[in-house]
């Protein structure tokens, strides 16, 4: 298959899960809620920011989270990651009903809901380097004031 024929293909591939996330979160955007830079192996594990979850952007269903929900345009938390031999996992922890939608190093966008209960979590078995751009937000119109995010390398999924 030609180069171009396999990029073609990618990106065709993709777009189902695109389409109801790019449309509306601008990964551009300075996240609400701060940034943090970890190397693998990083200490405490897990790391974990206290969000606001929720927004006024109608979240069209996708990938996992079939029901859609409600983000805010700009990404709560930014994470700049160095790999190195560990999965990496993000869940939330809330009183309320929550999703979470990650856009990768690569542009792709990955999203949970209902993981645990009503808490969703999402885990990247080989984590590429580089930037992660995240969205806690709810699947009702409500915003969740206590919800919190957590990065780890050892859990709630096994290595």
């Amino acid at each position: 298959m030609s180069r171009v024929l396999k990029i073609a293909a990618a990106i065709l591939a993709a777009l189902p899960l695109l389409s109801g996330a790019a449309s509306a979160q601008n990964w551009r955007l300075n996240p609400s809620f701060g940034s943090i830079s970890l190397n693998a192996g990083f200490l405490p594990d897990p790391r974990t920011r206290s969000i606001q979850a929720g927004g006024n952007l109608r979240l069209n269903p996708i990938g996992g989270c079939p029901g859609g929900g409600y983000v805010a345009n700009a990404p709560d938390y930014r994470l700049h990651y160095r790999s190195g031999g560990f999965a990496l996992s993000f869940y939330v922890r809330a009183r309320g009903d929550t999703i979470l939608l990650v856009n990768d190093p690569q542009g792709r966008w990955y999203c949970n809901d209902d993981y645990s209960g009503l808490d969703p979590a999402l885990r990247f078995s080989n984590p590429s380097s580089g930037q992660y751009d995240i969205w806690v937000g709810t699947y009702g119109h409500n915003r969740v004031r206590n919800a919190t995010l957590y990065i780890t390398e050892m859990g709630p999924f096994s290595r």
